[in-house]
């Protein structure tokens, strides 16, 4: 299976335990670069949900939690963000090696460049624009481990590491932004097996979607309620 290796700097931000969706063999978190802050993750009915704000960029990490290489297939919007297809598990994806993180900042465009992922309108979304509106509003990855083998073959190069539901309209989608450098190179990665070993998903959409859905529970203000017997009537000022 040829697939990418993403080449990468180490990683210098950390995501706190809230702003994680687990799994058993990786984290999945959201970084808004436009506000430099990693976004909160909220839980409702067995989801992991994050808000969005329309003209931000983000990237998605994923963090391996094994000491072994894994396989990480990546969708957006029901979309693979390395082949552009409509998204299953056995399509290209990218390979983290143990322990490692993987930064993604948008969709691949070419070995050396990808288009930003920003938060937008349903319509300008890049699946919308495609034809395919159907799935906005979740990240997808899925996981595979690599066969064991007495050698591994792989075709490895070098690069400079890069540094309720309202109406359509008002849901959020994930837009083609503008262009990064973002180097990475071809590898060979025989999956151990031909189902995923773990999916994690991340919900997305505006604060407004989420309140109205349930998943965010804003607090509720109380007026105090008057006291027939307050007290002493004091004499009244001015």
């Amino acid at each position: 299976m040829r697939t990418i290796r993403l080449v990468v700097a180490a990683a210098t931000l950390m995501s706190a335990a809230h702003a994680l969706a687990h799994g058993k063999l990786a984290d999945v978190s959201v970084y808004d670069r436009s506000e430099g802050r990693w976004l909160q993750v909220y839980r409702h009915q067995g989801r992991a949900y994050v808000v969005g704000k329309p003209g931000h960029e983000y990237q998605i990490r994923v963090a391996n939690r094994l000491g072994e290489d894994l396989l990480a297939v990546l969708s957006v919007d029901g979309v693979n963000v390395i082949t552009g297809q409509t998204a299953q598990p056995s399509q290209s994806g990218y390979v983290l090696s143990p322990r490692a993180s993987l930064d993604l900042q948008g969709w691949r465009r070419s070995l050396s460049q990808t288009a930003a992922f920003y938060f937008t309108a349903l319509p300008d979304s890049y699946a919308a624009r495609t034809g395919r509106p159907g799935d906005v509003g979740v990240i997808g990855v899925a996981l595979f481990r690599r066969k064991p083998q007495a050698v591994t073959p792989e075709i490895s190069g070098s690069a400079s590491a890069p540094r309720a539901m309202e109406r359509d309209e008002a849901r959020l989608g994930t837009g083609h932004g503008r262009h990064e450098h973002s180097p990475a190179v071809h590898v060979t990665f025989e999956r151990a097996t031909s189902a995923p070993a773990e999916v994690i998903s991340l919900y997305y959409d505006s604060h407004a979607n989420l309140v109205a859905r349930g998943v965010i529970r804003e607090p509720i203000h109380v007026a105090p309620t008057p006291r027939p017997f307050p007290g002493f009537v004091p004499d009244p000022q001015g």
